[in-house]
């Protein structure tokens, strides 16, 4: 994890449950006398998460419904502090504004690019009702100030509809969806349970996730292609444009047509988080 990350040793339970009562009933004691949470359960996978928004980030209000994607607070904070060095080795300093492409419910990004930095933010959906509970949290946090939401009308469409010809951001951010379908998912998380030993379990979605966050047609190489694309209509609106990339074979594609784009410097950053291997593309036309 990033040097800054405040979960790089772990988490204290009992600590973490002070701060979010909802914790403690899936708190247990494993065979080598740890204490952890069941997380193949997505009731428990998300009270951890809230407590760690209660107890790190001044958040009081953290609700969205169970078929939402619950993000991993500590992996979501990786690419904020990546960011912040990406943005200061090219001086870009005072007033940030980031532009985050896909919010969803948990509006998660613009939460913590604000507590750890205090980021602007404009964050933007597709969907109505994410955006909907997303503005639930921000109200309810006091946190209007410094987040905004704007609903994308077209789901073909990453920055068209959205970005005003007066708009400037120091940097975009996306989270893209990484699956082609809802099997495709499935699947993925069939092997993710199988890594953690627990294939015997039933094929739940236990990461949760409503489709407009988890698969999009042509997967997330054909995400990729319309928002390096896009990217390129629009590049006077941003100092730096990235996103997330799961499979690393995608790589060396975005690089030859981010090229052919115009791009002026393409950056590749290594994330990981446990036996999990990211990594953020960054590209920009200055």
């Amino acid at each position: 994890m990033h040097p800054n990350n405040k979960h790089k040793l772990g988490y204290n339970l009992d600590v973490l449950s002070e701060f979010f009562s909802g914790l403690a009933p899936y708190v247990f004691v494993n065979k080598y006398e740890k204490k952890t949470i069941d997380f193949a359960n997505p009731h428990a996978v998300k009270a951890l998460n809230t407590a760690l928004l209660f107890k790190y980030y001044n958040i009081g209000f953290w609700e969205f419904p169970e078929t939402n994607l619950c993000p991993p607070i500590p992996g979501r904070v990786d690419y904020i502090h990546h960011i912040s060095d990406l943005l200061k080795s090219s001086e870009i300093t005072g007033n940030i504004k980031v532009l985050d492409i896909g919010t969803g419910a948990s509006c998660i990004y613009p939460i913590l690019g604000h507590a750890e930095y205090n980021w602007s933010f404009v964050a933007t959906d597709i969907d109505k009702d994410s955006l909907k509970h997303a503005q639930n949290i921000i109200t309810k946090n006091k946190l209007d100030h410094g987040i905004e939401l704007r609903l994308q009308r077209e789901a073909s469409k990453i920055f068209q509809g959205i970005l005003k010809d007066t708009d400037r951001f120091s940097v975009a951010i996306c989270n893209p969806p990484f699956f082609k379908s809802e099997a495709d998912a499935l699947e993925a998380n069939a092997r993710k349970l199988k890594g953690l030993n627990m294939d015997d379990l039933k094929p739940i979605r236990n990461f949760s996730g409503t489709q407009n966050e988890l698969w999009y047609k042509g997967g997330e190489k054909a995400f990729l292609h319309t928002y390096l694309y896009e990217s390129s209509l629009f590049k006077d609106h941003c100092e730096w444009f990235t996103t997330l990339v799961s499979k690393k074979d995608l790589v060396k594609g975005m690089y030859n047509s981010l090229k052919k784009l115009g791009a002026t410097n393409i950056k590749t950053i290594s994330m990981g988080q446990g036996n999990k291997i990211s990594r953020i593309v960054a590209w920009t036309f200055k």
